[in-house]
């Protein structure tokens, strides 16, 4: 199992970097960002950065979308770094939820997504697409390599990931739903003709190591509390689309949202978000890798069982540096099989 690291754009970015380098160090492959430049900086800008300082890191935003930039323009910024850096780029992109609605916009539809991964992968491995009716090749590309990873939940978007995207990014570590959404995945890129273990998944949650104590984890919870609220943000939708009781969505996945009231976006990833009143701790536990190492060690061999190829920890909490080093030298070596001193 690979493993990334998850973080916002914060400033100073001097920070992030850092905290690239120094995971990189520790054994993580992959390095992801937030994109809504918004609400953080530019990532694309900081991923530079990142590529300078460490040697074989993959970096990617956690995701992109199809609309805050046109979609040549996407694929130059990727194809630059894939040129400077030696394809050591993926592109994980969404409909763009976050990006779009603290904007006044909503997000792209799954048949504007479709289009744009083909025409983001085409064009920064340098071949020539149709944008807006145009032909167009980015002409300096040389043997570029863009993986392009999708964002999904809902059934449609599980089906679309499947067909056309070389990767699945899912944002939550809950077995049960990890195991239903993978099928659904897999299902779709084998009724594609494609061979299903070709699309590889990443599940992508917070991760926060305790002592073992009740107290400990009480903390862990509230630190992590955040990302219940943005996982049921998706959820809304998905509800709101399907109803309560569909056999389109699982109801372990749609329970929790009944008492949801709304969601601010100046909060988004926050751990101080306001709209998580309704996030139990159930879910936190069942979303998140909290408590001791053993527990991470033991959630993440199941979800290799499952077939998860990378999880990739989200560090918004107030222990980035302190997770960063424990899965260094404990959790990492434990699930590559490596003995630890």
């Amino acid at each position: 199992m690979d493993f990334g690291i998850v973080l916002q754009t914060d400033p100073p970015a001097d920070l992030l970097v850092e905290r690239m380098v120094r995971a990189e160090q520790h054994g993580f492959s992959h390095g992801w960002t937030f994109d809504s430049v918004v609400l953080w900086q530019e990532p694309f800008v900081i991923h530079s950065r990142v590529l300078d300082r460490t040697e074989k890191m993959v970096l990617g935003p956690m995701v992109t979308n199809p609309s805050t930039r046109s979609w040549e323009v996407t694929a130059s910024l990727f194809a630059t770094l894939n040129d400077m850096y030696g394809n050591r780029t993926v592109c994980g992109i969404g409909r763009g939820d976050s990006a779009m609605r603290v904007a006044g916009r909503k997000p792209a539809t799954l048949a504007l997504l479709s289009d744009a991964m083909r025409a983001i992968r085409d064009l920064a491995e340098g071949r020539e697409v149709r944008v807006d009716g145009t032909g167009m090749r980015i002409p300096w590309v040389r043997e570029g390599s863009l993986p392009v990873w999708m964002g999904a939940y809902g059934p449609k978007a599980l089906e679309l990931a499947g067909r056309e995207a070389d990767g699945f990014i899912l944002q939550l570590a809950d077995p049960y739903l990890t195991e239903w959404m993978v099928r659904a995945v897999r299902t779709a890129a084998e009724a594609a003709g494609r061979d299903p273990g070709d699309v590889k998944v990443c599940v992508a949650a917070p991760a926060y190591v305790t002592d073992g104590t009740t107290e400990g984890l009480a903390h862990a919870r509230e630190q992590c509390r955040w990302f219940g609220g943005m996982v049921g943000n998706h959820v809304a939708d998905l509800v709101a689309r399907y109803g309560e009781q569909s056999d389109m969505v699982p109801q372990e996945l749609t329970d929790y949202v009944k008492t949801r009231q709304g969601y601010d976006y100046s909060h988004h990833g926050r751990v101080d978000n306001p709209d998580t009143d309704f996030v139990p701790d159930t879910i936190v536990d069942r979303f998140c890798l909290v408590g001791p190492v053993s527990e991470h060690v033991e959630k993440l061999e199941r979800l290799r069982a499952l077939g998860v190829d990378q999880f990739a920890v989200y560090a918004m909490h107030d222990d980035v540096d302190g997770v960063i080093d424990t899965y260094g030298r404990e959790v990492i070596p434990a699930l590559s099989g490596e003995v630890v001193a």
